[in-house]
């Protein structure tokens, strides 16, 4: 009990001087004593065992006990005190001697055990930190005393070796614990036989892939409690289909798996050491050079690199507009149907009320559970979600909307809402200009709807047209997380169907305000109407004009257009499975621009941004099929493209 009661010594009493309790169990500041018997006690080195005693007050009786000083306590432990000390907050009325106590207390050096590195290291960063405090200042000087140099920086603690058992995990286990180590077992043993075959391996590059016998448990151990802590609820299924997954890939894959997860480490050591954003697996981006002028780039495409769209009706693409016929079947259907539709997201069959109800509901079946992100095939050829990372089947979704949606994509139920048109004739569009156009869409009471389109010229990327639309429907989700058009822009846009300039400085002053979410606020122009967006964009083309996109078939219809001059980077880039496969947008970019396109930031997409993204890939397909025609001995001269063994014809 005495040894027990000695460790409450080392803490200073919470009432510190004001204390009046007989043989408090606390620790207090000793008694200060003279100069002489200081110089003294240090000639002799004295040190007592004993419990310190609080100095006497002047009403209580006289304590016989000799006060011991409180280093001693410290200086002439051999192991570990039972409990350690803690490392308290020292109260705001606590003298400077009860501070001192409990520094004196924390800097105590026990015979090395586990972790004592980092008790060493706080001990000495509270010796520096008592000897300023103690350490007596000018009066003129209010600038705390400087650290001592020999302050110790504290390393980071080396992973703990583990064992292949289960953690222990704060929430309650999704299993038993027999089955928990039987699936960490069978998880190692498929990490130990990918980790062996890469090992066989002769490469010296591969040397760095493969991981140690420790390693390997941690990342079975890792796997394991993440599993356990993020799916509780399918715990089980989920840790199945890892094993699974596991047995079937071959060591060509786990090497892909490892050499993705080293160039991961190598960017977050790159980004933590000089702070800005990097991207290492891409490299440099890519310069392109045609070499020809910009009318000679129009003319080639023309020639060369047109899509043919009456081939690609199959695939969504328009080239014959609607039939009046075929437009009032479509009415005809939709009437019938009374706005039952099946959710875009969801896939739930719910009814749809254009115009509101008479309760003001726009659609039934309540809240939207669903996955945003498209599915995908990971190394492991397993199934999964871009939003979450969850394989495809482990949960219902990721994400909760307020209300279904639905989109129609067949041509007649389109143009039973917006007639599609065909580009008119317009002498006022420049011949030696192509236009790069993306549309962003949102969910409205009538399907998906234009709510913005961005046209940039061609080959330049210069600025032709950025509006906002308002749509037909009432809008159930403007789909703010890929489109990027927001509430606010809508509330704060400019209401005009006619072309709006904007100067320099207004758009100066809009760039200089950031709202609360990080993202640069926009004014932007409303027209009226889709159609009026789209006689927006017949003023800046002709029938001629090549009309450039990725996967235009959903930016032309959602505009109502028949263009019969399309150049489609989908087409230009086409996915090694064909159609109806295709390569994204961002993923061309990155593969060959070597460019970061679309980041996540919460923000949304930039129509303008992949408008001129793919007018650069489009750039580089010429520049690439331009230097296999010259291989090949074809010539340009004087805007004629001259093939060769004939004479030269025009451009067509």
């Amino acid at each position: 009990m005495d040894a027990v009661l000695r460790n409450f010594k080392l803490i200073p009493c919470p009432a510190g001087e004001n204390c009046k309790a007989a043989n408090c169990q606390w620790g207090h500041p000793p008694p200060k004593p003279s100069s002489a018997s200081n110089s003294a006690r240090e000639d002799e080195g004295q040190e007592n065992d004993g419990p310190r005693k609080r100095r006497r007050m002047g009403s209580e009786t006289e304590d016989h006990h000799q006060p011991v000083p409180p280093h001693s306590l410290v200086t002439t432990a051999s192991r570990p005190v039972s409990p350690p000390p803690l490392k308290r907050k020292v109260p705001a009325g606590a003298s400077s001697g009860s501070r001192s106590l409990l520094n004196q207390a924390a800097s105590s050096t026990p015979t090395r055990t586990k972790g004592s590195e980092e008790i060493e290291g706080a001990a000495t960063s509270q010796q520096s930190a008592r000897s300023s405090i103690s350490r007596p200042t000018s009066p003129s000087s209010s600038t705390p005393a400087k650290p001592s140099s020999s302050v110790s920086v504290k390393k980071p603690a080396a992973r703990k070796p583990e064992a292949l058992n289960p953690r222990h995990l704060k929430s309650s286990a999704p299993a038993t614990h027999d089955f928990r180590f039987k699936a960490i077992k069978m998880l190692h043993e498929q990490l130990e036989r990918l980790n062996g075959e890469l090992k066989k391996s002769t490469k010296a590059e591969d040397n760095k892939l493969v991981l140690t016998q420790q390693e390997l448990i941690w990342m079975a151990l890792d796997e394991e409690e993440k599993m356990a802590t993020e799916k509780p609820s399918i715990y089980q299924n989920v840790i199945k289909n890892r094993i699974m997954s596991l047995k079937r890939s071959k060591p060509e894959q786990w090497k892909e798996q490892r050499e993705a997860e080293l160039q991961r480490t190598q960017a977050r050591e790159a980004l933590a050491s000089n702070g800005k954003p990097a991207n290492p697996f891409i490299g440099p981006e890519v310069k392109i050079d045609t070499g020809m002028e910009p009318a000679d780039e129009v003319a080639f495409v023309k020639k060369f690199l047109l899509t043919p769209v009456e081939n690609l009706t199959s695939h969504g693409y328009v080239a014959v507009a609607p039939s009046e016929e075929e437009i009032a079947k479509a009415r005809d259907a939709e009437e019938s149907s009374k706005g039952w539709e099946i959710c875009d997201r969801c896939s739930t069959r719910f009814q749809v009320f254009p115009g509101r109800r008479e309760d003001g509901a726009l659609t039934s079946g309540g809240n939207c559970v669903h996955h945003p992100g498209r599915a995908y095939f990971d190394v492991d050829q397993e199934k999964r979600y871009r939003c979450c990372g969850s394989a495809v089947g482990e949960s219902r979704g990721c994400t909760k909307g307020a209300t279904h949606v639905f989109k129609a994509s067949h041509p007649s139920r389109l143009a039973a809402l917006i007639p599609f048109a065909e580009t008119p004739a317009n002498d006022q569009a420049p011949k030696d200009r192509g236009v790069c156009f993306d549309c962003e869409m949102g969910y409205t009471s009538r399907g998906m709807e234009l709510i913005r389109l961005t046209a940039t010229s061609w080959p330049d990327g210069k600025e032709l047209l950025d509006i906002l639309v308002n749509p037909v429907g009432e809008v159930l989700d403007l789909n703010s997380r890929y489109s990027g058009v927001w509430p606010e822009d809508f509330r704060d846009s400019l209401r005009s169907d006619e072309p709006v300039e904007w100067d320099e400085k207004s758009r100066q002053v809009l760039k200089q305000e950031q709202d609360n979410e990080n993202r640069m606020p926009r004014r932007m122009q409303m027209v009226s109407s889709p159609v009026a967006a789209r006689n927006m964009l017949f003023a800046l083309i002709a029938p001629e004009t090549p009309l450039m996109g990725h996967g235009l078939e959903n930016d032309l219809n959602a505009v109502r257009i028949v263009h019969p001059t399309l150049v489609d980077t989908i087409l230009l880039f086409p996915h090694r499975r064909g159609l109806p496969m295709r390569n994204g947008l961002k993923m061309l970019a990155q593969q060959h621009l070597k460019k970061i396109i679309q980041v996540d930031t919460g923000a949304g997409h930039d129509s303008a941004e992949d408008a001129r993204t793919a007018g650069e890939l489009v750039r580089l397909k010429v520049q690439e099929r331009w230097n296999r025609l010259k291989a090949l001995g074809w010539k340009l001269e004087g805007g004629v493209f001259t093939e060769p063994g004939s004479m030269s014809t025009g451009a067509e």
